[in-house]
């Protein structure tokens, strides 16, 4: 496997779209309720700072995303927000810890000064280890600010990074 980042192109959106809807759809780690269809995602993801696409060169696949933008205006405009998809096929490859460090990477060239994690859900247990492993720290908990797709409600715990 031999994995690039590479900046959203439409050549690759309907990979994208089927990636993030498979978040979407599983009901337990995104704020979204609904999927999008493809002409929604392209706008999507070319509405953001950055979407970052995960590509296998090897297979010419995409096996997952990132979007990054700001996560407030004005005064608090230099603290940025990030969301991560790996496809269900590539998870525990290491994708993920890729996501994220190369998220980092540019959102400090974008002149971000901070990382904010909003919603991450209780029950994410790898995404709690990695933000952790990664040097997040925990802001806190939310209870039950997270309605899953069973109609249940989970925790959120937010988090951030400095850059």
């Amino acid at each position: 496997m031999n994995i690039v980042f590479i900046e959203y192109k439409e050549e690759y959106a309907n990979e994208a779209l089927t990636i993030w809807n498979e978040i979407v759809e599983q009901g337990d780690a995104f704020p979204q309720d609904t999927a999008m269809d493809l002409k929604e995602s392209i706008a999507f993801f070319n509405s953001q700072s950055k979407t970052v696409l995960a590509l296998d060169k090897d297979e010419n696949k995409i096996l997952g995303l990132y979007i990054l933008h700001p996560n407030n205006v004005g005064r608090c405009g230099h603290i940025c927000n990030a969301s991560y998809a790996v496809t269900n096929k590539a998870r525990g490859l290491g994708i993920g810890r890729k996501l994220v460090e190369d998220c980092i990477i540019r959102a400090k060239a974008l002149g971000f000064r901070i990382l904010q994690f909003n919603a991450v859900v209780a029950n994410n247990i790898p995404a709690l280890n990695l933000y952790k492993s990664l040097g997040f720290k925990q802001l806190g908990i939310i209870p039950k600010g997270f309605k899953n797709k069973n109609g249940d409600y989970d925790d959120i715990i937010p988090h951030y990074i400095e850059l």
